[in-house]
């Protein structure tokens, strides 16, 4: 069976063979990965994104070709009489050629609706966000990795449910992939925290504010950084909800959100770290009240052009899946996991010596750290070196693991970073607004007493620990004597600079 001479030239051919080879190697990869379970990130961005355009391109080429053929025979001597083609399904030629143009294209949009459906699912993947570029976005997918988030999908927070906000995913992925191939990309990439779907429809499918949860009793383990590696630690009763679960959400931590109130903010910063104005409205009286901190005067035509954000889950639980934690805090942790034994001299101490630098690599970090640590007890503590070399070498590579999940030379990746505001430990998270500072008309302030949110429940150093009776609680009492500094002066002004 011979085709219309009109088929024949060289862009129609190039067009059906680089067709023919993706399709081919389509079909190869999928059974590959179908039938022996592998593949990987790429992998699957051959099989249903490059592939497959390269694929349509050959497609594209066929028409084209046949298209330049026809143009070139126009301009021949012998001027062709324009004809519709006749079609005679009494020729067994023509039946043929139907048979297997019908087969061939039923094929082509089965495979295609399948690769396309694929392709959408592929997309949406974790691996597809964390693995594909991998260099760039490695700090986020490894922190949310380690997240309580882990079994979430990515697209469940970052784009939700909808397809209005599937294709706004789309079109943003978009400038995404270009900046990657042309490395236009910001180190560190920022947060997108002005362009993140609201909680209510994303957060609140599972942790909806009508879901009330009980006080949780968390215990936090330290060490110091003495020789002794001296152990001091704190329980706190976390006020989640009311004393009693039956009163819903009129105080505690998550008042914030309940549906009868309403805070609204103006940042100052793009961040989110300085609040600038606070609105307090009860939803059931109409009653407002409005706070203003007399340490930070903005001037009211510059207020003016602050955006007025209403508070949700987010501007607490800003990290949700994707924390990087301190030096102090990931030590402390392989301390407390046996990881990095507390029995050797000053451990505690020389870590965060080696950890405050900054590294072009990560390579290069961990050979600091290793001939650091070796050279430091080698000459400090001889007969320890001598006697606990093995110990001391998991230790390094303890210290080696916590770097790498949380500091990122190359993206230029580190916990100060990302400010967690969680808390007040190491930025001023919660005393962004709870300072003690913001006042009303009247004088009032929104108050920074410890106990709206916690109650400790027991602290000091294993063996001589105090603790408090019934419902009561303690007065915070800082492991290192300072006085009542800390009543006056924020946590972070002090652990910030230690990091």
């Amino acid at each position: 069976m011979k085709l219309p001479k009109h088929y024949y030239s060289w862009t129609t051919f190039i067009g059906a063979a680089i067709a023919v080879t993706s399709f081919v190697m389509i079909i190869f990869l999928f059974l590959f990965s179908l039938i022996f379970a592998e593949g990987d990130s790429y992998s699957g961005l051959f099989i249903y994104i490059i592939l497959p355009t390269i694929m349509f391109i050959g497609l594209l080429l066929i028409p084209i070709g046949i298209r330049i053929k026809r143009r070139k025979e126009k301009k021949g001597l012998v001027e062709r009489e324009f004809r519709f083609p006749v079609v005679d399904f009494n020729d067994p030629k023509q039946r043929t050629m139907l048979f297997i143009v019908a087969i061939g294209l039923a094929i082509f949009l089965v495979i295609s609706a399948l690769g396309s459906y694929q392709a959408f699912h592929y997309t949406e993947s974790n691996e597809f966000c964390g693995t594909t570029c991998h260099k760039v976005m490695e700090p986020e997918y490894t922190a949310y990795m380690g997240s309580a988030h882990e079994r979430v999908n990515c697209v469940e927070c970052h784009v939700g449910s909808g397809a209005g906000w599937y294709v706004r995913s789309k079109l943003s992925g978009l400038y995404q992939v270009y900046s990657v191939l042309a490395e236009a990309y910001p180190t560190p990439i920022p947060t997108p925290i002005h362009n993140l779907r609201p909680a209510q429809e994303t957060c609140e499918k599972c942790h909806w504010p009508e879901k009330f949860y009980d006080r949780k009793y968390i215990t936090h383990r330290h060490y110091l950084a003495d020789e002794e590696n001296t152990e001091w630690d704190i329980s706190l009763l976390m006020k989640t909800s009311p004393q009693h679960r039956a009163l819903g959400l009129q105080d505690g931590i998550h008042w914030h959100i309940n549906p009868n109130v309403k805070i609204e903010y103006k940042p100052a910063t793009f961040k989110r770290d300085v609040i600038a104005w606070v609105k307090y409205t009860n939803l059931s009286t109409g009653e407002e009240t409005i706070y203003r901190d007399p340490e930070y005067e903005v001037d009211e035509s510059v207020l003016d052009t602050l955006e007025t954000r209403t508070m949700d889950c987010l501007d607490c639980h800003n990290r949700p899946s994707h924390n990087y934690r301190s030096p102090t805090n990931f030590v402390d942790d392989a301390i407390t996991a046996g990881k990095i034994s507390p029995d050797i001299p000053e451990i505690k101490m020389t870590a965060m010596g080696i950890l405050v630098n900054d590294f072009p690599t990560t390579d290069s970090a961990n050979a600091f750290i290793n001939n650091e640590i070796n050279s430091y007890y080698e000459s400090s503590y001889p007969e320890f070196y001598d006697t606990n070399k093995m110990v001391i070498e998991a230790a390094i590579d303890a210290i080696k693991e916590g770097y790498s999940k949380n500091i990122f030379p190359r993206m230029k990746v580190r916990w100060n970073e990302y400010p967690n505001y969680l808390g007040h430990l190491e930025n001023n998270g919660c005393y962004r607004c709870h300072n003690g500072r913001f006042q009303n008309e009247r004088s009032s302030t929104i108050s920074r007493d410890c106990n709206l949110c916690h109650l400790i429940k027991a602290q000091g150093i294993p063996g001589d620990m105090e603790y408090a009776t019934g419902e009561g609680s303690l007065e915070f009492k800082h492991p290192i004597d300072i006085g009542n500094e800390w009543k006056v002066t924020l946590c972070a002004e002090c652990h910030s600079s230690l990091f």
